[in-house]
Formats: C-alpha cells, structure tokens, sequence
C-alpha cells in the first residue's frame, strides 16, 4: 500500500488504476502521461500554463490534455506514435530514439536511458532527423516553457 497525504492506495487491484513509477518525469512525458493535478499540484498548474501557451484556448483542463495525449500516443490500432523532427529543433526534456536506443535531449545534446540513470552526454547534428519518442503535444508544451523534473544522472 501507498501513502499520500493520509491516503492509502492498494496496487494492483483488477479493473482499477494503478500509479505509475518512472526513473524521472522526462520519462513518464515521453510515455504519454502529464503531471498530477493532485499529488504535484504546482507542476500540474505549470504545465497546464504551458500547454496553453503552447496549443492556444487558455488553460486546458485533465479530461482535454488526457484526451490529446492519448491520440498523440497512440495509434487507433494502440501502436506507440512517434513523430520525426530535426535533433536542433527539439527543447530539453523530449525523448528520441538514435542508435536503437531511447534517450532523453538536453542542451543540445543525448543521453542515452536506462532504469538506472542516463548515461554520458553526446553531441547530436542539429540537422539530424530522428525518432521523436515523446509525444508531439508534449513537445510542444516543452518548447513552450515547460521544464521536466529530471534524474541527476541527466546533468
């Protein structure tokens, strides 16, 4: 069981949602998922203020950013979405796929992932295109301001 505030979360239950656990919020981004408006409060307002910043239409709430996500993710058939886009024109925090392994973008340059931690950074050509694995609105929020939590393995 898990505690938040005084709340007791059971794991595992069938038919029920299950919190997620990742190495850092870049990683849970580029799975599809955004802040909790409930346990990360300030986070889930700052993001919320950069996808509106980003998309237009002021400032969106769970049901819509949930619902845009899920479509930017996924593929009617659930396949994993992915986009293709210069490294250059990627913001910090954005996952991309080179070399056949994930890594997170920052500063210009790739980290390759791993549960434990991000590995050493290297320097990718602006204009290289690559697989964008974080979804496109994500991307979007991020260049518009929206800085990550990120693993002090990132730097």
């Amino acid at each position: 069981m898990l505690e938040f505030k005084g709340w007791w979360r059971v794991q595992w239950q069938p038919g029920r949602l299950t919190e997620l656990y990742f190495l850092d919020e870049a990683t849970a981004l580029a799975a599809g998922h955004r802040p909790c408006g409930l346990c990360r409060v300030p986070d889930y307002r700052r993001f919320q203020r950069s996808w509106g910043d980003a998309l237009g239409g002021g400032l969106p709430g769970a049901p819509e950013m949930d619902r845009r996500l899920q479509a930017d993710r996924r593929t009617p058939e659930g396949r994993r979405r992915t986009f293709r886009a210069e490294a250059g024109d990627l913001p910090d925090g954005a996952f991309i796929r080179l070399d056949g392994e994930s890594g997170l973008m920052r500063q210009g340059r790739w980290r390759s992932w791993s549960m434990a931690g991000y590995g050493a950074a290297r320097a990718v050509a602006p204009d290289l295109r690559v697989e964008v694995l974080t979804p496109a609105v994500t991307v979007q929020v991020l260049a518009a301001g929206y800085a990550p939590v990120l693993h002090p393995s990132a730097g």
